[in-house]
């Protein structure tokens, strides 16, 4: 209980405004038992109150108190300003992700985050630095850059399946972002029916969404601060004479491009060859400037660098000025097919050949594609390797006498095709003729595919898809086939692998293979057949330190982080 004359400029009052505490500013008294008084709430507002001596038994004098005191936790009190040092640094440290991140970035992805991507507001940027630059370190830089400047709060990255995994896994241990991976099960179990509206930080597999037309009308309502695209490439379109087709990547990537503010396209390969294909892809960036098919006298022949970034290897260093990879020399290591080669592969492409058109005349669009893939793996392995033809031949050759038999067992003249191969397994894009398909859905379906279900799915329809209708086909075709098989042995057992020959003469006497001290560099040999890598493995003797580490998969080594020089051979017919 207070007192009129209590009340004096300067002096704390609880009751004048609600339960908030006032400081009186100045008093004019009215009369013995009256006064005016001007107070300001804690958040600056003045208000005047006339107060009578009645009022003022209402209200309570707070006892003065120091604004500051220093009677906090120590603790506590180091916490409160480290937050409040945090909340401040990006005005002063203007790289601060890089300081904040387990990341040891190199120049040129300081450059690119912080010279090339941060100043453009927005963002629509194709960032098309050589393999092996960092292109996810850089990406995962100007994420946490912009989060930590408080422009970011959703951001969704697309990625090939097989990379999500490690989307995720780098960007949690080396920036500390937790992302949600698009699953089956959490798309479906969304409570308001839309998972990406209910996750601000998503990674989603590219053909995952490419495909689903029920996830793309969810996309199609939601908004992002930065959408990333990986392997962005794979969102292509062509030119078809004046006619464009778009794949439904590219699709997609138009139906994302206007639902973010921030647009970053990721690829080592964005050109193709055709100006044509490469200003399509560039109108996801910007569909204003380059809209219309290419025409050489109206487009630039460079990509503007507001546009796209791109350094090669040799471009890269480290902050001594050090180039970052070695010296990278490309060349093709030409040689000459023995004559029992030369034999051996004109006659399987004479049966390929054969096989080709036998196929074009069957009614079974789906038959027709199968055998037409068949031919065309059966090809690429002929030009691999003699163990690898030779395998792939007595295995058909076994599976179609399998088909015989079991045709001969029913007593019927017609040969239908393999169930085990077009009853699921078979993909989709391999039941239609080719000639209606897109160049790249050949291209898309083996970089899609994990290496072991490609190479299962091959054998399997290499070795069972015919073309055969009838058991005097089918004899026919096991006829030949035999005769291929012997003589693709006779050419494996005679030691006259020149391809092999070529690459043991070029590990074993170009003295680049080995260091200055004589021991052997470490080499990586790419193969793309299973029976071709173990032809590598068994034509070395034991002791050969080439031996056992020799051979990988092309598929596999894409997951490894080690610098190698690679050397491989090649063969055109």
């Amino acid at each position: 209980m207070a007192k009129l004359e209590d009340l004096n400029a300067g002096v704390k009052v609880k009751g004048l405004r609600a339960d908030q505490v006032v400081a009186v500013v100045s008093v004019q008294h009215n009369g013995a038992d009256t006064v005016t008084v001007v107070h300001r709430s804690p958040d600056g507002h003045l208000a005047e109150s006339l107060i009578t001596r009645s009022d003022a038994e209402h209200l309570q004098i707070e006892e003065a108190t120091h604004e500051w005191q220093f009677d906090a936790q120590a603790d506590h009190y180091l916490m409160a300003l480290e937050a409040y040092r945090i909340d401040l640094a990006a005005m002063f440290d203007p790289r601060l992700a890089v300081h904040t991140s387990l990341v040891e970035p190199l120049p040129h992805q300081i450059l690119a985050v912080y010279e090339s991507m941060l100043p453009r507001m927005p963002l629509r940027f194709l960032l098309a630095d050589d393999p092996g630059a960092g292109k996810t370190i850089m990406a995962g830089l100007y994420i946490r850059e912009l989060m930590i400047r408080g422009d970011l709060r959703r951001c969704l990255i697309v990625t090939p399946g097989s990379l999500s995994d490690q989307w995720q896994d780098e960007l949690k241990d080396k920036f500390r972002i937790n992302f949600d991976i698009a699953t089956r099960d959490k798309l479906l179990t969304a409570h308001s029916g839309n998972w990406f509206d209910e996750t601000d930080l998503a990674i989603a597999r590219i053909d995952q969404l490419a495909r689903n037309e029920e996830l793309q009308e969810q996309l199609a309502n939601v908004h992002w601060d930065l959408v990333v695209v990986d392997e962005a490439h794979k969102m292509s379109a062509h030119y078809y004479g004046l006619e464009k087709k778009e794949t439904k990547r590219f699709k997609l990537g138009k139906l994302l491009s206007p639902t973010t503010r921030h647009l970053l396209l990721m690829t080592a390969t964005p050109h193709n060859g055709k100006e044509e294909d490469f200003q399509l892809f560039l109108s996801l960036i910007d569909p204003d400037r380059f809209e219309g098919k290419y025409d050489e006298d109206k487009h630039l022949q460079s990509t503007p660098a507001d546009l796209m970034r791109r350094m090669t290897k040799e471009k890269l260093v480290r902050f001594d000025g050090k180039p970052l990879f070695p010296e990278r020399r490309a060349y093709v290591a030409d040689y000459n097919l023995s004559p029992g080669e030369v034999t051996l592969y004109g006659d399987v492409t004479a049966y390929v050949e054969n096989e080709f058109n036998r196929a074009e005349r069957l009614a079974d669009g789906k038959r027709k594609g199968t055998v037409g893939f068949a031919m065309t793996v059966l090809q690429r392995r002929l030009a691999s390797s003699p163990n690898a033809i030779h395998r792939s031949l007595m295995r058909r050759r076994d599976r179609l006498q399998l088909q015989l038999d079991e045709a001969l067992e029913k007593k019927t003249q017609l040969i239908a095709a393999d169930v085990s191969v077009v009853s699921g397994q078979l993909p989709a894009i391999f039941e239609t003729d080719r000639d209606s398909l897109s160049d790249d859905s050949y291209d898309d379906f083996y970089d899609d595919t994990p290496a072991d279900e490609l190479e299962d799915l091959e054998e399997e329809i290499v070795d069972a898809a015919t073309a055969a209708q009838t058991i005097d086909e089918l004899r026919a075709e096991i006829a030949i086939l035999v005769e291929l098989v012997e003589q693709a042995d006779v050419v494996r057992l005679s030691s006259t692998d020149t391809k092999w020959a070529r690459l043991r003469e070029i590990l074993e006497d170009n003295p680049e293979m080995r260091q200055e001290d004589g021991r052997r560099r470490k080499l990586v040999i790419f193969t793309e057949h299973r029976d071709t890598l173990e032809a590598v493995r068994s034509a070395q003797p034991k002791a050969d330190p080439l031996h056992a580490q020799a051979a990988f998969s092309r598929r596999h080594l894409q997951r490894r982080h080690d610098r190698v020089e690679c050397f491989s051979t090649h063969h055109r017919a």
